[in-house]
């Protein structure tokens, strides 16, 4: 069975030769990978959005999913910068209580 994960390099890529020209060379890093996680996505959408999309990108954060492995590495990046619940959540726009519902089911 094939995995149905959405090509992110791709959408990406022409998303910022349509509409965001100018913001090419902050994303370069992260485009320059064979494949991108969904932290890679994180990053290059808040690179992306400024305060006039800000609106779009809160309504966009609801829409979210998050495998287990990016779980994981985010509950890694908390243990690693020693962050609690909060600031994990302020950090990766999160709710605290997902983080919470997290930790509870995968440590």
């Amino acid at each position: 069975m094939k995995n149905n994960i959405p090509n992110y390099k791709r959408i990406y890529t022409d998303l910022i030769n349509e509409k965001y020209p100018d913001r090419k060379e902050a994303c370069k890093n992260i485009l320059s990978k064979k494949t991108l996680s969904i932290l890679d996505v994180i990053a290059c959408s808040s690179i992306l959005t400024d305060k006039e999309d800000k609106n779009t990108f809160i309504f966009n954060q609801k829409h979210r999913f998050y495998d287990k492995q990016t779980i994981l590495e985010i509950l890694n990046y908390q243990k690693k910068y020693g962050y609690n619940n909060a600031q994990l959540a302020r950090h990766f726009k999160l709710s605290r209580n997902t983080v919470a519902n997290w930790k509870k089911k995968l440590i």
